[in-house]
Order: C-alpha cells, then structure tokens, then sequence
C-alpha cells in the first residue's frame, strides 16, 4: 500500500514522539515502530533526566560536567543549548502527565538524585522507572491525537530519496519503505518532512543493556542514503549491568552509585579509589574500564556493587524496580552486593546534525540517539540522553514548517513501490542466524571497552567478509525482520571499526593500547565519515 502524509516519523520514543506532538500541530502525521509503539529504548531508562531544577546548581556546573565527562569533545555551543533549554521540556512533560518523584520534605519542589559524573544534584526522576513513566506519558498524548496515526509492527527498511530514484535536481528524502512484519508486505510511506528517531545500536555487541529493538536501523538507512555519520568509535558501554545466567539485558541504574553504591571486588575491598578521584561517582568510560581490568587481574567473572550500608526502607523506596527485579533472581540488594559486568549500553556518535536536527539530506531529520548532536563528545555524561531527546526533538519541530513549504506538492506519482524481483524465502535460516551470532562476538571481542591495532583490523577483515555475505543475502531472500535488522548492525559494526582505526589517541570511551594517551593537538576534533570519502 501506498501512504502519504506531511510528517513521517520512524522511532516512537522520547524524541520520535516529542517531534510528532509538536508537528501534529502543523498537519498530518504518521508514526512507524518496528514492534509496538511502547518497545523503545526511552522505556527501558532507569536514571532519570539531567536538568538544572535546583538553585544551588548552575546551568555551568552542568555544562561543566558534560564537557569533562565527555573528555573535551562535546560542541560547547549544543551543550548550552541543551542544559539551558531542559527545565522548560521537563515543564512540559509534566504538563503532560508525567509523574516524577517529588521531594518528601517540600512536595512542591521534585527530587533531585546524583549520578557518576555530575557534580550536583539535577537528576528528575520517577522512583527507577523514569523512562517507563515518560514513554507511557506520550504514549497517552498522542494515541488519540486525531492528526497522528501509528503504524505498529510496520519496520523501516530504506529511506527513499531522489538520488535512489534516479530522479534530477537536488536529493531530498522523500519517505521511507517499511515491511509489515505481519504479512511481510512492503508499503511505501511518503512525507514531507522525514523524522529518524530509531534509538540505539547496542545489539551489534553480544552483551548489552538495550532491548531487541536497538539495531542502529535508522544510523544504517542514513548512511545508505548518502548522510554523514559521526563518532561511531565511542560506543558506551554501561559500568552495571546484573551478571547472572538468567539475566538477558537487565541495568542496574547509575543512580545506585549516586546513592552511595561502592564497588568491590569479589573479597570485599573497594577499588575506584585507585582510578579516578570520584572514586565510585567517576564518569561511566572510567569505571567500565576499571571493572573490565579488576576482572582481568583478577580472573573474575564479575565484580560487585554494595548498597547494603544504606537503609534497608531508603533502597526500597528509591530503587523499588531494581530491587524487585533482583528479588526475582534471589539477590537481595538490601543484604547483599550485586553480581556486576559492563554492557554496551549507549551510541554516542550517529548520523551527524545540526543544532535544529537538520541533516545534510534536505527532508531528513534526526533525535536521539539516532543523532551526533556534539551534546555527548567521546562519553555521554548520565541522565543526558533523556534531555538531548526531548530538546532536539522539539527543536527539529521548529525549523520543520520550511520541510513542508518546500516539498514537492504531490509526491505520489513519482515515488514506484518496492519490487520483490527474484528474491524467494530463505531455505536456510541458519545462515542469517549464524551471522547474527559471529557478528555479535566478534565485535564483544575486537571491539569492545579496550582495544587494540590488532584486533580492529581482524575485526575490520571479518566484518568486510560477513558484510558481503549478507548482502547477497539480503537481495536473494524475501525481507524478514531479522535479515534487515542483520543488515544494519553489520552496516553499524563496520562504522564503528573504521571509525576506531582511524582516531590514533585514547579518548572517553575510545581507549586502543596502540594510542594509550589523548592527543588534543591532533585528535580533538570529530571522526566524520561519509560514502565515498572520509574527514
């Protein structure tokens, strides 16, 4: 089938639906998530939302600390913006409906937790559930909104452009081609003004917080498209995530450690005191590193995060969803330390944008973590995702009427439907999830929280072999979800690597044995890359 409307949205979280709220106001609007419209990365946020909201901090404190946790990479410029503009998009997530935790002593005034890196209070939060409480508040603003129609299991494969139709003049996106994974038919949907708000990449490593859904599909279909990307080598990878055998990709919140959590080794000694100042509140790309190297010397499976010295009532009330999720693994965090690993947890780089979310592909614009803002630099600082999403969600709103003034005035006739050509189903299922499987490893094991020359350039040679596999793959077999999600991890893990080949310094979350110090008079500048030619 064949859909058109002003605004097309590709991504149901924070940023997708803040975008679509706003340009629901300015004509119609379709939204597409690959599984239902709650299955988002936003709704697995546990933290909160770093805004300045109490006056004893400062909007400098706060750009302060993302710069310093961000090891002097983040655009000073975005950073302002984004620290300065947070309390009002909190205003109005509240105004919504959102419920955040409020401070017992003053209920009028909301609570302000602390996380690893920040230097004060200024984390808006619900108890532990706070994406949770966002995503279902947007959820209830835009289900019944008559100019926003939602397109559940419909998932995104190319974007379609004028360049890709071979049609003359300037290139501009023109919508997108989306299966319905129902029925496994392709619809063509087509908008004038074109939102990639698709979340993360964190399943192109075989450990990771992040849900299914975070296959990089929106960073993949840009970059097929012709739009630069940004800092792919800086990929997070979040210092506490539960180790246990049954525990596919649960997180323990950074706000643990910004309650007073300690972390130990397996006889008990605590051991950040020997990696950075902060001791236990270090920026995350310090303490994952330190974990991943006590479990090296050590020849640990894992390391253990104790909050037993905090009240038994305080852990309760704070971290109600972590405890009773621990609960049903038998660990019980108010008598015990928490079984602790890094995961991969957050992509930092992404396809490159402006302060208003426009790409350098007219009609396409990008939130999120989607999106290289500058707000993150060569580490995200906790609590900043939740606010980068919302502020430049709103923001792209704003430079949208233009979009929509300028398209084409009927787009219909020009845009052919999707072709099957000779593609048949697949006889052999194993191939896509075999590739799947060594993909995901290789990249844990090459790539991972420490590198090396070495293992990047094996990495790069697998990636290279499996990329070409599963692009003969992809144009022999009929669509399925797993193949395009197959497609755009590979597409995802041959940016990272290249981008981490080409930075010769350690920096953030990018550290290489090679390089193993930072070198600003060369490297303290983005790692850009494009189809065709690299900057």
């Amino acid at each position: 089938m064949r859909y058109s409307f002003d605004t097309l949205v590709i991504g149901s979280g924070i940023a997708g639906l803040t975008y679509a709220l706003r340009m629901a106001e300015r004509g119609s609007v379709a939204v597409l998530t690959k599984r239902a419209r709650i299955e988002t990365n936003t709704r697995w946020a546990q933290g909160g939302i770093a805004t300045v909201m109490d006056p004893t901090d400062s909007f400098d404190a706060h750009v302060r600390d993302t710069l310093v946790a961000g090891d002097q990479l983040p655009h000073p410029d975005i950073v302002r913006i984004c620290v300065e503009e947070g309390p009002a998009r909190i205003a109005e997530l509240i105004a919504l409906g959102v419920e955040f935790t409020h401070d017992k002593g003053d209920p009028s005034r909301l609570d302000l937790t602390r996380e690893g890196g920040h230097s004060a209070r200024r984390v808006v939060h619900a108890k532990d559930t706070t994406g949770l409480s966002v995503q279902l508040g947007l959820i209830a603003a835009t289900k019944d909104h008559p100019n926003i129609t939602f397109f559940e299991d419909h998932h995104a494969v190319d974007l379609i452009t004028r360049r890709r139709l071979g049609m003359p003049g300037e290139d501009r996106c023109l919508g997108a081609y989306a299966l319905e994974t129902d029925n496994n038919q392709v619809h063509t949907f087509l908008g004038k003004a074109v939102m990639l708000a698709t979340g993360g990449a964190g399943k192109v490593y075989a450990y990771t917080s992040n849900p299914d859904v975070a296959t990089g599909d929106g960073i993949a279909m840009a970059w097929r498209a012709g739009v630069p990307v940004v800092n792919m080598e800086f990929y997070q990878f979040h210092p506490t995530c539960l180790y246990h055998p049954k525990a596919k990709n649960f997180l323990i919140t950074e706000a643990c450690r910004g309650e007073g959590g300690i972390l130990r080794r397996a006889d008990g000694t605590a051991f950040m005191e020997g990696y950075h100042p902060m001791k236990d509140l270090a920026p995350r790309d310090i303490v994952a590193r330190a974990i991943d190297n006590e479990m090296k010397r050590t020849g640990e499976e894992c390391m253990f995060l104790d909050m037993t010295h905090r009240p038994a009532a305080f852990l309760e009330d704070h971290f109600p969803g972590v405890h009773a999720q621990l609960l049903e693994f038998n660990i019980d965090m108010r008598t015990e330390p928490i079984p602790i690993v890094p995961a991969a947890h957050y992509c930092c780089g992404g396809v490159q944008s402006d302060a208003w979310g426009q790409t350098g592909l007219e009609g396409l614009l990008v939130a999120g973590e989607t999106a290289h803002t500058g707000l993150h630099g060569a580490n995200r600082l906790a609590s900043n995702s939740l606010l980068e999403g919302m502020v430049f969600g709103h923001r792209a709103a704003q430079v949208s009427d233009e979009l929509l003034k300028s398209a084409p005035a009927n787009l219909d006739p020009d845009v052919p439907d999707w072709t099957v050509g000779f593609a048949h189903d697949p006889d052999e299922k194993v191939l896509i999830a075999h590739a799947w499987d060594e993909l995901r490893r290789l990249m844990w094991n090459y790539v991972g929280i420490v590198r090396s020359n070495k293992r990047l350039l094996r990495a790069k040679h697998r990636v290279e072999v499996l990329n070409k596999e599963i692009k003969d793959d992809y144009w022999d077999f009929t669509l399925s979800r797993d193949l395009i999600e197959l497609r755009n991890i590979a597409q995802l893990a041959e940016l990272v690597v290249e981008c981490a080949l080409i930075r010769k310094e350690s920096r953030g979350l990018h550290y290489t044995v090679d390089y193993p110090e930072r070198d600003d008079v060369n490297w303290q500048r983005d790692t850009v890359l494009q189809r065709g030619r690299r900057r």
